[in-house]
């Protein structure tokens, strides 16, 4: 098969104290993401999706939060290493479509630089990456104000 299509979900419950990062941006906002590294959402969903085209498993196998080795870590660390395992492989991403769910902060004035931080991470130009936010319309742990989710979903090709 010359393409193969991957989907990413993840989803971070947001407390005081931490920054706000999504896609590789830094968000002013009250409350951050929590998780074992820096809790991008967003890039964790999107190595997900990468991860789960190529049929090698997931985020959790691959960076387990179990390892001492990504506390605290940048998640650009596994989106990198996921793309450099995928050109290994022969394979590279064609485009990439992210969409955020967040009651607060309203996202609209830091997609444009959400999109450009993942076209730059990804090694796609601009018009292969698109980023949409979406509110949880009140209703659940989204909606709530209490996490921020996101879903991925990736189309690569062979090399």
């Amino acid at each position: 098969m010359p393409y193969r299509v991957g989907s990413g979900h993840d989803t971070h419950r947001l407390a005081e104290g931490r920054p706000l990062i999504l896609g590789g941006v830094t968000i002013p906002h009250t409350k951050g993401l929590v998780g074992h590294s820096d809790a991008d959402a967003v890039l964790h969903a999107v190595t997900d999706a990468l991860l789960g085209a190529a049929g090698m498993g997931d985020i959790g196998d691959a960076y387990p939060d179990t390892d001492p080795q990504w506390k605290n870590a940048d998640s650009r660390l596994f989106l990198t290493e996921t793309l450099a395992r995928l050109n290994r492989m022969g394979w590279r991403p064609v485009n990439l479509d992210v969409t955020v769910f967040a009651e607060a902060p309203k996202l609209g004035s830091v997609k444009a630089a959400m999109k450009n931080s993942l076209a730059e991470l990804v090694g796609l130009p601009p018009d292969g990456v698109n980023v949409k936010a979406k509110t949880g319309e009140k209703v659940g742990h989204i909606g709530r104000g209490e996490a921020i989710g996101c879903h991925a979903v990736v189309l690569i090709e062979k090399a």
